[in-house]
């Protein structure tokens, strides 16, 4: 079996390394209010587990959640017991989701809560990463507490790095100045914030590709769609990683088997 472990990269300057290819957890946790094309029900404990099993024989490293997921940050504390070095994990603050409804918070209190809380439920003495997971209005969450709060959790140990999940150029360049790392839309549908992935690559600072495969639309398009984003994503030096969800075994070794042949070109 191929593996991606040839491959893994740094993140910026963070000292973490990562695996070309991340895997997302949302539907680890939530069903509800989430934009894929196609409904799914949440897998049983059996199933996740054989999953992640699967992503590390296949030289994936990186596990992406937050507590807007569900249960998912639960649920991966459970199955990863005695496995944490293995494991680089990038988890979120600032968006809960309850009741059917998003809603934000950036203040200190809630960001340290939020940070100890997730600490708990995955059952870990410290989070590789975690990214302030932005409403949109970038500079404007940019200009709360939550990212002071977060300098100093990462000063106490708890976190090794943190960032910004956003949706702005703005707001990326600024987050990255300020931080270590910043989750970007980039796609072959969207590409509007390739300034920040430049910004980057010329600061050291490490970057995390969200929606690449624009939640799965992209898959119902055109010829070999995957290898065309892979392609786009991992032809810019700044890209740690791409994180795409996924509970489908066969889809995580086609996304793997994808992922290395644009690597070896």
């Amino acid at each position: 079996m191929s593996s991606l472990q040839p491959f893994h990269r740094p993140l910026g300057n963070t000292g973490l390394s990562v695996s070309p290819l991340g895997l997302g957890t949302v539907k680890f946790g939530r069903n509800q209010g989430v934009k894929y094309p196609t409904g799914f029900e949440l897998p049983t404990d059996r199933q996740a587990r054989d999953l992640l099993s699967l992503a590390r024989d296949l030289g994936i490293n990186l596990l992406d959640t937050a507590p807007a997921y569900g249960i998912s940050e639960q649920r991966l504390g459970g199955l990863l017991q005695g496995q944490r070095p293995e494991w680089v994990i990038c988890t979120k603050v600032g968006e809960e989701f309850a009741d059917g409804a998003s809603h934000f918070d950036f203040s200190a209190a809630h960001t340290r809560h939020s940070v100890e809380r997730s600490l708990r439920r995955l059952k870990t003495d410290y989070i590789d990463l975690v990214l302030v997971h932005s409403d949109g209005n970038d500079m404007d969450v940019l200009d709360q507490e939550v990212y002071p709060t977060l300098a100093e959790l990462k000063q106490q140990g708890l976190i090794r790095a943190f960032g910004f999940s956003g949706k702005t150029i703005e707001g990326g360049i600024r987050a990255l100045d300020g931080g270590d790392c910043a989750m970007v839309t980039y796609n072959l549908q969207q590409q509007q914030e390739r300034p920040v992935l430049d910004h980057a690559l010329s600061h050291n600072k490490g970057i995390l590709i969200k929606k690449a495969l624009a939640s799965g639309h992209i898959c119902l398009q055109g010829d070999d769609p995957m290898f065309a984003s892979l392609q786009l994503i991992y032809s810019h030096p700044a890209v740690a990683s791409a994180i795409i969800g996924t509970i489908n075994p066969g889809h995580l070794r086609e996304n793997v088997a994808t992922a290395l042949r644009v690597l070896h070109r």
